[in-house]
C-alpha cells in the first residue's frame, strides 16, 4: 500500500478514536456540572454554554500559532502535540472539583487541541494532488463515525462507571491515537527550509495567504457552513420532543442526529472522488444547494419520520461541504505555508462552532425551533450565492490557465 493511503487509513482510525472519545463527554457536561455543585436550571444552562464555548474560543485564538509551528517543524509533530496534550488535560478534567476548574481546563484544552485539523493538513500535504479530495473525504468519514458512536458509548459507560471515569477513558483513547500516529504515520513532505528561518506573525501570514484569491472566500464559506449547521444540532432534541409527544425522546433525538452523521460518513469519500475528477468547487456548490433545500422543509414537518428523512438527505449533502473546502484550501495554499493556511481556515470554522449554537439559542427564543431551520437555510442560500459569484468564476479561470499550461507544446 502507498504511504499516503496508509496514512489516510491509520488517521481514519485515529480520528474515529479521538472524535468518539470527545463526543463521549460533551453530552454529559451539564450533568457533570451538577455533580460539581452547580444548582438550578438557569445556572446549569449558563455554565454549560460558557464551558462548551470555552474550548472553541481558545482554539480559534491559538490555531494560527500552531499552524506557523507546523510549517516550520512538521505536521506530524502537531498531531502528536495535540494528541498527548489533550489526553493529559482531559484526564485532569475528571479530577475537577468545581465549575471554575472545569472552565479553566476547557480553555486549556482549546489551547492544545487541533488533532483533527493537524491530521487534515498532514494528509493534504502528503497525498498526490489527484487524490486529495478522496483522502480528505475518507478522513472526514472517520471523524463523523466517531462522533456518531461516541455519545452511545458515553451513555453506556456513564451508567456503568460514572461521569468522572468517562474523562479518564476519553483521555486514554486520545493517548492511544497519539501513540499510533507516533509509530505508524509517515510524513514524507517535510517543511520548507525557508519557512524555518522566516520571521513572520499571524497578520503577515494572513495577508500572504488571502492574497491568493478566492482563499478568503473559502474561509468565509467554512464559517457560514458551521454557523448555519452547528446552530441546529444542540436544539434538535427540543424539536423531537414536540414531534414525539414526549415518548422515547432520547432515543428519537439520537436517531435524528445519527442518521445525518451516517449519511455524511457514506457520502464524504464518494463526493471527494467526484471532486478529484470534476472539481471540488462544483461539489461544494451543489452540496450547498442541496443542504439549503433539505434544511428549510424541516421547519414544516409534522411527523417525526419526515424530520429523520430530511436530516438523512441533509447529511448526504454535508458530506461534500467541509472536505471540499479543505481540498480547495490545499490547492490554493502558498508553498511552505500549507499548515498556516489550514490554521486560518480552522479558525474560521472554530468561530462558526462558537457562534452557531449561541445564535441558534437566540433564534429559538425569538421565533421557536422551526425558525431555526429557516434561518439555517437562508444562511446556506447566501453561501450558495457567495460561492457562485466569488469562488466558481475565479477557480474556473485558474483551472483553464492550469490546463493550458499542462498541454505539451
Amino acid at each position: 500500500m502507498n504511504n499516503w493511503k496508509r496514512n489516510v487509513w491509520i488517521l481514519f482510525i485515529c480520528q474515529f478514536l479521538v472524535l468518539g472519545a470527545m463526543t463521549m463527554i460533551m453530552p454529559f457536561l451539564p450533568l457533570y456540572l451538577q455533580e460539581l455543585g452547580v444548582e438550578g436550571e438557569k445556572q446549569i444552562s449558563i455554565w454549560s454554554g460558557v464551558i462548551f464555548g470555552a474550548n472553541f474560543l481558545t482554539a480559534f485564538l491559538f490555531s494560527p500559532f500552531w499552524g506557523r509551528v507546523a510549517d516550520r517543524h512538521g505536521r506530524k509533530l502537531m498531531v502528536l502535540r495535540s494528541g498527548f496534550g489533550m489526553a493529559v488535560v482531559i484526564i485532569l478534567t475528571g479530577f475537577a472539583t468545581g465549575p471554575f476548574e472545569l472552565l479553566g481546563l476547557r480553555l486549556l484544552n482549546g489551547v492544545v487541541s487541533g488533532f483533527i485539523p493537524a491530521s487534515i493538513a498532514l494528509v493534504a500535504t502528503n497525498t498526490p494532488k489527484q487524490h486529495v479530495g478522496y483522502a480528505l473525504g475518507t478522513l472526514n468519514s472517520g471523524a463523523v463515525a466517531g462522533a456518531i458512536c461516541g455519545p452511545l458509548f458515553g451513555g453506556l459507560m456513564a451508567e456503568a462507571f460514572g461521569f468522572r471515569m468517562i474523562f479518564n477513558l476519553t483521555g486514554i483513547c486520545i493517548l492511544l491515537a497519539a501513540v499510533v500516529v507516533l509509530f505508524l504515520v509517515k510524513e514524507e513532505t517535510k517543511p520548507d527550509p525557508e519557512a524555518k528561518v522566516e520571521r513572520s506573525n499571524a497578520i503577515k501570514d494572513f495577508k500572504r495567504v488571502t492574497i491568493h484569491s478566492p482563499m478568503l472566500s473559502l474561509f468565509i464559506v467554512g464559517f457560514l457552513v458551521q454557523f448555519a449547521l452547528l446552530g441546529m444540532n444542540p436544539l434538535i432534541p427540543l424539536f423531537v420532543q414536540k414531534l414525539a409527544s414526549g415518548e422515547n425522546v432520547a432515543l428519537f433525538a439520537g436517531i435524528a442526529t445519527s442518521v445525518m452523521g451516517i449519511a455524511n460518513m457514506v457520502a464524504s469519500p464518494k463526493l471527494g472522488k467526484i471532486g478529484d475528477k470534476k472539481g471540488s468547487q462544483y461539489v461544494l456548490y451543489y452540496s450547498l444547494i442541496g443542504a439549503a433545500i433539505f434544511s428549510i422543509p424541516q421547519a414544516f414537518v409534522q411527523e417525526l419520520w419526515q424530520l429523520i428523512a430530511l436530516r438523512f438527505l441533509l447529511g448526504l449533502c454535508i458530506g461534500g461541504l467541509l472536505p471540499s473546502v479543505n481540498s480547495l484550501v490545499k490547492r490554493l495554499s502558498p508553498a511552505g505555508m500549507e499548515s498556516r493556511t489550514y490554521s486560518f481556515s480552522n479558525s474560521a470554522i472554530y468561530l462558526g462552532n462558537l457562534l452557531g449554537p449561541i445564535t441558534g439559542g437566540w433564534i429559538v427564543a425569538g421565533f421557536g425551533t422551526r425558525g431555526l431551520f429557516i434561518f439555517a437555510g437562508i444562511i446556506l442560500l447566501i453561501s450558495v450565492v457567495y460561492v457562485k459569484r466569488r469562488v466558481l468564476p475565479i477557480l474556473n479561470r485558474k483551472q483553464t490557465v492550469y490546463q493550458t499550461n499542462e498541454v505539451p507544446s
